[in-house]
């Protein structure tokens, strides 16, 4: 009797020794793989619920634009890109709205081009 019960008591520490790994990988997916990619879902289906008409977006294909029409039943967007040329697409291809407060976005007054007087002065400097 005093056998089977230290053999049980082995067998469940082994087990719970098993598993144990395998339950610290996957919290560590939900928190690292999962989770973030969850609150990108949500920021995403958000974003495109708050576009309106005459917002500046950005496309998937990185096309700059300014919505010009919504059909919400179809899930259609229409685009104006340059005056009075407009492409319709999903409302599912617009990747972020382009707003003109700084929130992170890009500055167009930086030189976007590298200086290479400066490049050659270093490598010759070396």
């Amino acid at each position: 009797m005093v056998g089977l019960l230290a053999q049980n008591s082995q067998q469940g520490g082994s087990a719970l020794a098993l598993f144990l790994p395998l339950l610290l990988m996957g919290g560590v997916f939900y928190f690292l793989l999962i989770r973030p990619q969850q609150k990108r879902v949500r920021a995403q289906q958000a974003l495109l619920s708050a576009v309106d008409v005459g917002d500046e977006v950005i496309t998937t294909a990185g096309i700059y634009g300014t919505i010009a029409e919504i059909d919400e039943d179809e899930g259609i967007v229409t685009i104006e890109i340059a005056p009075g040329t407009r492409i319709r697409m999903l409302k599912s291809g617009i990747a972020r709205r382009v707003s003109d407060e700084a929130d992170g976005g890009f500055d167009d007054d930086v030189d976007e081009e590298p200086d290479l007087e400066e490049e050659e002065e270093d490598s010759t400097s070396s």
